[in-house]
């Protein structure tokens, strides 16, 4: 089976490269997908930072490339955008532990196995520079583990992330199934948890909610992490947006001041 990444797209946009690759996953032990958006250059020798995206539940590498329109702004920025898939499944961006879930590695495959390999295969990237974001699912994703890798990542931001899954009906859920029923072991998948144990936090961390996410009284709770930063006196730009949903419209919205908010850390 192929590890090495194999392209299987390539389409231009806003003067650089939307290209999807496949590779086999050992870390998932299953073929996975992957987009990277490439900005223009004008010369061969740059190389460039990287934004890595995690997608939510029910969604692929595909949504966010196809409808998110950040390859706008990351065009002017010279950002490279990463969108792995979210396989196996709605994984929930942790390592498993129970036996019947034990490829259900995510957590692993985007701070290790991925960086690893686009290191190694595109000389273009550089993987050292790095930040983190997502949505839903995703955002849970990208602010765990910006906060268990804060040596790895610059910045991270979400949108309508899911901020305390210990407490909501999605993350109890996946967590009894994945980790067990030890709640000590839940709170190192848990943002709320862990910012209140991280005092290092330089960054300001940004999160976009919507004001009409059907998901916002019962699953995602930025209040409780903003609670957490404010005791752990970690910057939050925490922005309700009158009228928006949990949609990509509400996404490709804001997604400027997202991209725009990471090449500023980059570029530190």
């Amino acid at each position: 089976m192929e590890t090495k990444p194999t392209e299987i797209s390539s389409s231009k946009m806003f003067g650089g490269y939307n290209k999807r690759f496949k590779h086999f996953s050992t870390t998932l032990g299953c073929s996975m997908n992957f987009h990277i958006y490439f900005p223009p250059s004008s010369s061969p020798s740059h190389k460039f930072p990287v934004l890595y995206w995690l997608s939510g539940l029910t969604c692929t590498d595909e949504n966010f490339i196809a409808k998110s329109g950040a390859q706008r702004a990351a065009s002017a920025e010279g950002v490279a955008l990463i969108a792995p898939d979210t396989s196996p499944s709605a994984g929930f961006y942790l390592n498993a532990t129970q036996e019947k879930w034990k490829n259900w590695r995510m957590y692993d495959y985007v701070v290790k196995e991925l960086p690893k390999l686009l290191s190694e295969n595109f000389p273009q990237l550089e993987t050292s520079r790095a930040s983190i974001f997502g949505h839903s699912m995703g955002g849970h994703g990208a602010l765990t583990i910006y906060l268990k890798n804060l040596d790895k990542y610059k910045s991270v931001s979400a949108f309508a992330p899911i901020c305390n899954p210990v407490n909501c009906p999605w993350g109890q859920k996946a967590f009894t199934n994945y980790l067990g029923s030890n709640k000590a072991d839940w709170e190192e998948y848990d943002a709320t948890s862990l910012v209140s144990k991280n005092k290092n936090v330089s960054a300001t961390i940004l999160i976009d909610q919507g004001q009409d996410d059907k998901f916002l009284p019962d699953q995602l709770f930025p209040n409780k992490f903003e609670e957490a930063c404010r005791s752990a006196n970690v910057a939050l730009l925490l922005r309700f947006q009158p009228g928006y949903d949990h949609s990509y419209f509400f996404i490709a919205t804001f997604i400027d001041d997202h991209i725009h908010h990471h090449a500023q850390a980059l570029r530190l």
